[in-house]
């Protein structure tokens, strides 16, 4: 069982992001957390911190995985389920639905609608905010009596370093 955890965790380390921006996004969440009031336990935290890390999108089962190789510690499915959820509703992390996995935001409580690139051979995805967009989703939907409550469109196709190959 231990090998499964050290292979998913070399396999993480070799797709991690840039300290930097990583550390200023903890940051900048740990401040909202602290500004509105939320209980950001050690275990959403933790969530947190494998979600922001990873430069591709991750499953829940592949988070589980690495959040016990990290910790030493098991968790169970719904526990990992309860810290995700707190995640999304606060906006510190994305869902992609069309690949059931998540993704960190490096601005969170900037703005909600968004959209993401998504290769389709290496899942790389770059998450992009785009104002004009946002502005003509919003009125097509007025336009036909609809009211947006979340935007979040997935775009995929191929990276430049994927189209190179």
């Amino acid at each position: 069982m231990k090998v499964k955890f050290y292979v998913v965790w070399l396999t993480m380390r070799s797709k991690l992001k840039d300290t930097k921006e990583i550390q200023a996004s903890i940051t900048r969440v740990l401040d909202i957390c602290k500004l509105n009031n939320l209980v950001f336990t050690e275990i959403r935290q933790k969530i947190f911190e494998i979600i922001i890390k990873y430069k591709n999108p991750i499953k829940a089962y592949e988070i589980l995985d690495v959040f016990t190789e990290v910790t030493g510690k098991r968790a169970h499915p719904p526990t990992i389920y309860r810290a995700i959820d707190f995640l999304i509703e606060n906006g510190f992390i994305h869902k992609l639905n069309s690949i059931n996995s998540y993704v960190g935001c490096f601005h969170p409580k900037v703005h909600k609608e968004c959209y993401f690139l998504i290769c389709k051979i290496c899942n790389i995805y770059k998450e992009c905010c785009d104002k004009n967009l946002t502005e003509n989703i919003f009125k097509s939907a007025n336009k036909r009596d609809f009211i947006v409550s979340n935007t979040t469109l997935e775009i995929e196709g191929h990276c430049n370093d994927c189209i190179q190959k």
